[in-house]
């Protein structure tokens, strides 16, 4: 059709659609994520530094801080790792099996998204701590802080997964039946590779979300020193105190994690997309 448009315009390029908007869009969406995200970024960097090189170094190499980062990092890994097999199970039911009161559970997926956090840090408390209806007391242990961050992080890996799973051709899976290979062997060879990318992005998006986590944790963690101290949880101490130089500094940490993750599982992605090309 193209072609054509030009041989009936000689001397003149080819038709092509216009961009919506154009310079104008692109400014636009500039300065509006430069305001609400580049700008409040860069003031916490600059805040981090405004003591010197050395305030920031003590700020995030005390052992307060290193203790609470350390657990950070590794109960954000675990709670990672656990929502990526259970968000592929809870998509996969969702999509492939149909039951009673589907819907109602495909919506409650979101309530984490919707719910204020203090709220589910509220209803943690009242579940799983010392007068639990079920008789099960986590309150002010580990297990407790990863039972909060598993509620808040898994509509990430499962609302990443469910619309891949959806656009996957059963064709493929039945040609693959059809030839012998049992129903294991077509998950992890034909629909798994499919889903990667999208539960790397989930697992990332969960992980950086459990990294900075502050409203469901706070209540049930017991915020102790050295034991259920949280990064989070470490800065709003440092605000109360007085201290935003050292809050700002162990939020860089945080933010330098989360962006190496996820920059790291946006390269995986990529490399994985380009392999299967």
């Amino acid at each position: 059709m193209s072609g054509r448009l030009a041989a009936l315009r000689p001397g003149l390029g080819p038709l092509r659609p216009r961009g919506f908007g154009g310079p104008l869009t692109l400014g636009l969406g500039t300065c509006f994520l430069s305001l609400i995200v580049l700008i409040p970024l860069a003031a916490v960097i600059w805040r981090s530094q405004s003591d010197g090189a050395d305030t920031f170094w003590a700020a995030i190499s005390s052992p307060r801080a290193v203790s609470a980062l350390q657990l950070t990092v590794g109960i954000s890994l675990a709670v990672a790792l656990i929502n990526t097999v259970m968000g592929i199970l809870i998509a996969w039911v969702l999509v492939r099996d149909r039951f009673p009161g589907r819907r109602l559970v495909d919506a409650l997926i979101d309530m984490p998204f919707a719910l204020p956090t203090i709220v589910a840090g509220l209803t943690m408390i009242a579940l799983y701590g010392p007068r639990s209806p079920l008789g099960v007391d986590v309150a002010y242990t580990r297990a407790g802080i990863a039972l909060a961050l598993l509620f808040v992080t898994l509509p990430f890996v499962v609302r990443a997964v469910q619309p891949v799973l959806m656009e996957l051709d059963r064709e493929v899976e039945d040609a693959a039946a059809s030839l012998g290979a049992k129903p294991r062997t077509i998950f992890l060879r034909v629909i798994l590779p499919n889903l990667r990318p999208a539960v790397l992005t989930g697992v990332g998006l969960a992980f950086s979300r459990a990294l900075g986590e502050f409203g469901s944790v706070v209540l049930i963690a017991g915020n102790v020193p050295f034991k259920t101290e949280l990064s989070s949880v470490l800065i709003f101490g440092h605000i109360e105190s007085g201290n935003p130089a050292g809050a700002a500094a162990v939020s860089v940490v945080l933010l330098a994690i989360s962006l190496v993750v996820l920059v790291g599982l946006s390269i995986g992605e990529r490399m994985g997309g380009d392999r299967a090309r």
